[in-house]
Formats: structure tokens, C-alpha cells, sequence
């Protein structure tokens, strides 16, 4: 078998795999262990001497290929670019888009120095998956070091229209390094329209093609390949989670009451704020469900060094007061709200004690926590999934109840009627989704991008 080469910002490093892991690592991983290879990325540490060679490292047939990031580089391609430029654009929040040259030279200059460590990793029969908004130009600086084995691309995150693409300096030049792939992948066919539009708005001298896009003599086939999950996986430790210290002592907390249940990263894109809103007009509009229903929502805290995110954590801190100190009584919070991260089968052990998952962020790739909570739940009384339509799992996921994440009164609605939802329509809709869960599975992602990779080769367009 053809091995692979696997790149990303972050790597999971191999002692760590118990910890809490999201999808990316989770199906990287799968794909590595079931094919053998090499995962090349950062290892998290800053080191003021830039490596020049990679730091391996060996766990049965894996290798792990890290390096590190300069203060001036984390500064420059991770904070600045990717997570201050790239993130808010791809997320439809253009008031949060902070942009200096300097960054996007660094962002550049970091793909640069990686495609000169990686290059010496690959073999000429590999195929190399690269992942997400971070790496957008490593195919293009591999290219220039005379790399012709099969690059693929995977955008975990969703890709912007035009009119945002526009507020984006630089945008041109991030599309023609996207370009210099063999294969670009997206979560959504509704990506791939926008990458299309795009490319035709900012490189008219690119051509649509039967599969892909023609660009300077290359053919670049461009798909939707949304991913899934390990639904059996998912099923298991949810089952063990349940049974854990963790889940008992939230069984027992609950006394009862119905859980709704968030779980997200501590993010502007994931809504909470409007979230938590919601709720509070369902506390005050269904005052039958008080005292009968809890709102726990865990937001792990994330990207801690960008500043944008402080403020976040300032405005939930004062809506959740708001709600205590409005709808609370000596004995009921109705809002349990933690910044702290568990252990995965802790949190899918909590999704399946959930009657409710919520999950409404305002713009997400595709979001796997909304298919991790339709697997983990007992078959003979799952719960009701209310999503976002603006997160990429509606566009799969259509018997949950799909909301507009901006409109407080629809979530508080479909709050109430997921409530009242008797259970053979609950099952119904638990069948149709695990049906679905089931045949666009984890291992279906992998295989299907892995044998779409492998059907590509650089070759001129006429």
C-alpha cells in the first residue's frame, strides 16, 4: 500500500493520545494506523533557534516528524495570519479581521521553511495530505523544491464567498498557492461553489474543468468530502464515559432534570453568546421547563494568545450572571457553563446523558460534535440534535431540527419543541440520521479522499 505523509499545524503527539482529541487528530490518526506513515507538523514549543531538520519520532509503524515555531513565527503565521486574517474571513466575521504585511510574509516565510524540512521526508511514491487554513502555501513552496509525488489539500474550515474573500488583502495569492495542489478538498459542495466563484472573480486566466479547475498548464480536481466519524468508536466510550466518575457525578447532579447539552471551543464562530441568549428567552417565554431542564455548556479555552478571544470570555461571564441572577433558585442553576476540557470518553459519556444537544455556532466547516452526540445516544430513547444551517453537518444532518443560529427566538423555539418531542418521532429521526452517520463514515472520508489523491497526477491541460 502507497504510503502517506500526512502534514498539519498541530500534531498529536503519540503519549498524548488519551486527551481529549477533536476530529482532525481523531481521523488523521485513523488514516496513519490503518495505512502506516509519517505526520509531519508543530510540536506546540517555541525555540529561538529555528530547526532545520525534523525531530522524529517512532510508535510502531508511525513516524512523527515535529519541528518548532520561532517567538517571531508563532507571532507572525499563527497569531497573525492564520488566526487574526485567515480565521475571521473563512468565518464570515470581518469585524474581528486584523491584517499586517509583515504577518503574511511570516505566514509564507514558516510554509517556506517547513517545505524544506518535509521535502526531505517524502519518497517519490507517497501521497501528501495537507490540512487546513495554516498550510494553505506548502504545496507551492514543495513544488519549488522539485516535489512531484501527489499533494492533496483538506479545508477543515469553511471556505468565504467573494464579498468576503474581497476584505482579505493577499487573497490572489492565497488562491494560486491553493492551486498548486492536485486535489482540493472541501467539507461542503457549497465550499467547492465558493472556491469556484472565487477563482473565476480574482484568476480569470484560470478555466473551469470537468472535475476541476485549469490553471498554468496543471489540472486541479476540486470535491466535497465531509467528514465523519467512527460511529461505532463513538458508541463505545460514550457507553464507558457514561459509566465513568465524570458521568455518574453528573447523573447524580441532574436529579432528574433534562440535560441540554453544549459542547464547543471557547470561539467567536461557535454563537455562544446568542446561544446563551436563546436560552434565557426560553427560560422566559416556557416557564414550564424551569426547574426541569439544565444548559451545560462546555467551551474549553482556546487560542488564549489572540486577543479577540479575551473579550469573548468577558461578554458570556456577564450573560451568564445575567441568567443566574434572573431565572436561578437556592436549588436550581439553570446554566452550568465550564472552560475546561475533559477526556473524550468523558465527553461523549455527557452526550449521551444529553436529551438535548445544542449546537449553534454561527459559521463552522462542518462541526463533529453534532454527529459525536447522534452516535453516542441510547437507541431506545436518543435525544433531539437542534443545529446550526450555517454549520456544514446540516447539509447532512437534515431530521435535526436545523436553526438560523442569529435568531434567538427560532433556537428558543426548537428549544421547546425538542422538549415536547414525543419519543417515536425521536426515533424516527435518531434511525434516518445513524443511517446516514453510518454510510459517510470516518473510514469513508479517508478512503474516498486517499483514492481520489491517488487517482491524480501533475499532467498539462491543453
Amino acid at each position: 500500500m502507497t504510503r502517506l505523509v500526512i502534514a498539519s499545524n498541530r500534531v498529536a503527539i503519540p503519549h498524548r493520545r488519551g486527551a481529549a482529541q477533536g476530529g482532525l487528530a481523531t481521523g488523521l490518526l485513523e488514516a496513519l494506523d490503518r495505512r502506516g506513515g509519517l505526520w509531519f507538523g508543530w510540536n506546540g514549543r517555541i525555540s529561538e533557534n529555528p530547526d532545520s531538520e525534523p525531530i522524529l519520532q517512532t510508535e510502531g509503524s508511525l513516524t512523527f516528524a515535529l519541528t518548532t515555531l520561532t517567538h517571531l513565527e508563532f507571532e507572525g503565521y499563527y497569531v497573525g495570519f492564520a488566526n487574526r486574517c485567515l480565521w475571521p474571513v473563512f468565518h464570515a466575521q470581518l469585524h474581528l479581521l486584523h491584517y499586517d504585511r509583515a504577518s503574511f510574509e511570516t505566514y509564507l516565510a514558516v510554509n517556506e521553511r517547513w517545505a524544506r524540512i518535509l521535502s526531505t521526508q517524502i519518497g517519490s511514491g507517497d501521497l501528501v495530505w495537507i490540512h487546513d487554513y495554516h498550510l494553505i502555501p506548502l504545496a507551492f513552496a514543495l513544488r519549488n523544491r522539485g516535489i512531484q509525488a501527489p499533494l492533496g489539500f483538506f479545508l477543515h474550515t469553511p471556505f468565504p464567498g467573494v464579498d468576503l474573500l474581497r476584505a482579505l488583502p493577499d487573497q490572489t495569492e492565497i488562491l494560486e498557492r491553493l492551486l498548486a495542489y492536485d486535489l482540493v478538498g472541501f467539507q461542503t459542495s457549497l465550499d467547492c461553489q465558493s472556491f469556484f466563484r472565487a477563482v473565476s472573480f480574482f484568476l480569470p486566466e484560470a478555466r473551469r474543468s470537468a472535475d476541476g479547475i485549469r490553471f498554468r498548464g496543471r489540472e486541479i480536481r476540486v470535491a466535497s468530502f465531509p467528514i465523519g466519524i467512527d460511529v461505532d468508536e463513538v458508541a463505545r466510550l460514550a457507553r464507558a464515559g457514561q459509566q465513568n466518575r465524570h458521568g455518574r457525578r453528573l447523573a447524580t447532579s441532574l436529579s432528574g432534570r433534562r440535560l441540554i447539552l453544549g459542547i464547543d471551543r471557547l470561539d467567536y464562530s461557535k454563537g455562544l453568546a446568542l446561544r446563551f441568549r436563546a436560552y434565557a428567552r426560553l427560560l422566559e417565554h416556557w416557564a414550564e421547563f424551569r426547574r426541569q431542564i439544565v444548559l451545560l455548556q462546555i467551551a474549553p479555552l482556546s487560542r488564549t494568545e489572540v486577543p479577540e478571544y479575551d473579550a469573548i470570555r468577558r461578554e458570556l461571564n456577564e450573560i451568564v450572571g445575567d441568567i443566574h441572577a434572573r431565572y436561578a433558585e437556592y436549588d436550581w442553576m439553570p446554566l452550568r457553563y465550564l472552560t475546561r476540557g475533559f477526556p473524550r470518553s468523558t465527553i461523549l459519556g455527557f452526550l449521551r446523558q444529553a436529551g438535548i444537544g445544542l449546537i449553534t455556532p454561527l459559521r463552522d466547516g462542518m462541526n463533529l460534535v453534532a454527529k459525536e452526540f447522534i452516535a453516542a445516544q441510547p437507541e431506545e430513547s436518543p435525544g433531539v440534535l437542534i443545529l446550526s444551517s450555517l454549520a456544514g453537518a446540516a447539509q447532512e444532518l437534515e431530521e435535526a431540527l436545523i436553526v438560523n443560529p442569529y435568531d434567538m427566538g427560532a433556537v428558543a423555539r426548537a428549544l421547546a419543541q425538542a422538549l415536547a418531542m414525543g419519543l417515536e418521532e425521536r426515533r424516527q429521526r435518531w434511525s434516518a440520521l445513524m443511517d446516514r452517520l453510518r454510510k459517510y463514515d470516518l473510514h469513508h472520508w479517508t478512503d474516498s479522499f486517499l483514492e481520489a489523491l491517488a487517482g491524480t497526477r501533475p499532467r498539462s491541460s491543453p
